[in-house]
């Protein structure tokens, strides 16, 4: 099917396919020009829109493609994704749980409702999403973490370290396992191993999630240094060359 000048589906396809953004965002706008209700059109539109940041614009089109289209699957996981990019959790979290609704034995988008719920900041939903995932494969290592994450969150320590326990061993070396894992140890009273294990992702991780560890590690400290530890700790970049050269302990 072609639009005004000629363009065709087929030509978007070939455009997306080799990530110029800038020529589906064309091509799409003048089929659009003349089919308005043209739901692949929004569809390309919106995938391209999300690869280039441009967040909010990608949900638009991505909700025009599910109202256009609702029973296609693919739509509504694309505005689930949209949702999600733009920080709209909550919302996310909700198209990804009517997707599950619909195939309850896909674990995928259980998992990544579970996922929105933490970072919605809804733990407790987060284990519910996380622990239908692993009652259809408990080896199934994403929801083992997102539900040794929630379980953390909400302060059950035993399970958070069962959980994270078996979310380390599925994934070995994972430094988000590796994190949990030290998480629940901090929870359960394992707090020298806990300290270790952070002090071990701070060396390893940069930006964000270094500084996220590394905080932890100083909290972690803090705790059980006297007068002059928390000194130490109250100043990040001393306390990060205290923990670098192993002069900052936890017993």
């Amino acid at each position: 099917m072609t639009g005004r000048g000629g363009v065709a589906l087929a030509d978007v396809q070939e455009a997306f396919d080799r990530d110029d953004h800038d020529a589906v965002l064309r091509m799409t706008e003048s089929i659009l020009a003349e089919r308005p209700g043209d739901d692949a059109a929004h569809e390309f539109r919106a995938r391209s829109l999300l690869a280039l940041g441009r967040f909010e614009e990608a949900e638009s089109h991505a909700d025009a493609a599910v109202r256009l289209d609702p029973d296609e699957i693919r739509y509504r996981e694309l505005l689930a994704q949209a949702l999600a990019a733009r920080g709209a959790h909550r919302d996310a979290a909700a198209e990804y749980r009517r997707l599950a609704r619909n195939d309850p034995r896909q674990p995928a988008w259980i998992v990544a409702e579970a996922s929105e719920r933490l970072d919605a900041a809804q733990a407790a939903e987060a284990v519910e999403a996380a622990r239908r995932a692993i009652r259809l494969d408990a080896r199934n290592a994403a929801a083992q973490l997102a539900l040794a994450q929630g379980l953390a969150r909400v302060g059950d320590a035993r399970g958070a370290l069962q959980a994270a326990h078996s979310a380390a061993e599925l994934l070995p070396g994972d430094p988000a396992a590796r994190e949990a894992l030290a998480d629940a140890r901090w929870l359960a009273g394992q707090e020298a191993a806990a300290f270790s294990d952070f002090r071990a992702l701070a060396h390893e991780l940069s930006g964000r999630a270094g500084e996220r560890v590394l905080d932890k590690a100083r909290a972690l400290y803090s705790r059980q240094a006297g007068p002059l530890g928390r000194l130490l700790a109250a100043v990040p970049w001393v306390f990060a060359v205290a923990l670098r050269r192993g002069w900052a302990r936890v017993r």
